[in-house]
């Protein structure tokens, strides 16, 4: 292949990259603040994450049209069309993150009253190993380390498992005084939503994996709880 459209095909490459790297860091100033808000009960927070949210979507949609466009003028094969794709995928996986910790922001608004000492602890301690394993797996995308992303991969029953105690503690106080049911059912959505962004995070592992090794990584994804996310399917070789 000719030498300047190889340069023109990778610069275009990297653009895509750089999108990325744009959504993922929103996604995670997004997630995080939507957390502090929902803990300290700050709407004013709460309000602009919610506004903020649009500005990933319109990098989603930026990111798909150039994806679809160098799909169509290249034409590429193997290697070069898994990278493609899987910008597309991880774009997704970022952009229902943003709409996650949107959900999250709006539960503030919804909850009047503080939350209980040991669900916020339990909520939070679940959005600290969310983050980290969002920062892990954008640094694995863009090391490319596959190992860093196998780590991910595996860590994310333990959000599940904090889930599950989050859920069984509110699920308690609901049934020893009904007045706490509006309150523990919107806390309920919350720890779900970041339950579900650790979930994306392992989508993301499973990509980075099959953009290196054009698999999906060994064995079954570990889960703690019942929800489920469908594994990444490979494209044909």
């Amino acid at each position: 292949m000719n030498t300047h459209i190889v340069s023109a095909f990778d610069e275009e490459l990297a653009e895509l990259r750089k999108l990325i790297a744009q959504m993922g860091g929103l996604a995670e100033d997004q997630f995080g603040k939507s957390i502090e808000a929902l803990s300290r009960s700050d709407r004013e927070l709460a309000e602009r994450v919610i506004a903020a949210d649009d500005k990933i979507d319109r990098l989603e949609k930026d990111l798909e049209k150039r994806a679809i466009k160098l799909i169509a003028k290249r034409q590429p094969m193997a290697a070069d069309l898994r990278a493609i794709i899987v910008a597309i995928r991880i774009s997704s996986d970022l952009e229902r993150i943003g709409d996650l910790a949107k959900n999250i922001a709006k539960r503030t608004l919804a909850v009047d009253e503080p939350l209980p000492r040991s669900v916020n602890a339990g909520m939070n301690r679940m959005a600290e190993l969310a983050l980290e394993q969002l920062s892990d797996v954008l640094d694995a995308y863009a090391r490319l380390d596959v190992d860093k992303a196998q780590d991910v991969w595996v860590k994310d029953s333990r959000i599940d498992a904090l889930y599950n105690s989050v859920f069984r503690e509110l699920l308690t106080y609901m049934m020893e005084d009904a007045r706490t049911i509006g309150m523990c059912t919107h806390l309920l959505f919350g720890a779900k939503n970041i339950e579900r962004i650790g979930d994306h995070t392992t989508n993301i592992a499973e990509n980075i994996h099959y953009l290196i090794t054009g698999g999906a990584p060994k064995g079954e994804r570990p889960k703690e709880d019942a929800t489920s996310v469908t594994p990444v399917q490979p494209l044909a070789k």
